[in-house]
């Protein structure tokens, strides 16, 4: 199978769990009391881990091809993006979800991981129309 079909296919896939998190997961966490929220939260993540690591791996593994293969506009900005996305997701997503899982959530920790999260939609979605033009267009 072609590399910008395996790529486009994982960035569709994050694309969509994105937006799902995005509009459906993120927001429901306000519903739960502390309590509940802890123990949905462990489940949640081990659950979701099954799904985002084989993605974010796979993202990172052919932006790393594409840069060794050939290196041009293209391949840079989308190892650029991929290691922003990966840069964020542990400096700021992974210790509010620590948060959440230790009991420690609170409105202001759920609205920041929410109003955060913007920033890994709107570029995963850039990421995956870039990889959607890149393979129809060229």
């Amino acid at each position: 199978m072609d590399l910008l079909i395996i790529r486009l296919l994982l960035d569709f896939g994050m694309v969509v769990l994105i937006w799902m998190v995005q509009l459906i997961v993120y927001p429901s966490f306000q519903f739960y009391d502390s309590q509940q929220l802890e123990r949905w939260h462990k489940k949640y993540t081990i659950r979701l881990a099954i799904i985002v690591i084989p993605l974010m791996l796979g993202q990172l593994v052919i932006s790393i091809t594409q840069l060794f293969k050939e290196i041009h506009f293209n391949s840079i900005l989308y190892a650029a993006a991929i290691l922003f996305l990966w840069g964020i997701t542990f400096l700021i997503f992974v210790p509010l979800h620590h948060k959440i899982g230790n009991g420690k959530a609170t409105g202001k920790i759920l609205k920041k991981l929410e109003n955060y999260n913007w920033i890994r939609t709107i570029i995963w979605s850039l990421v995956f129309l870039g990889s959607f033009y890149e393979m129809v267009f060229n």
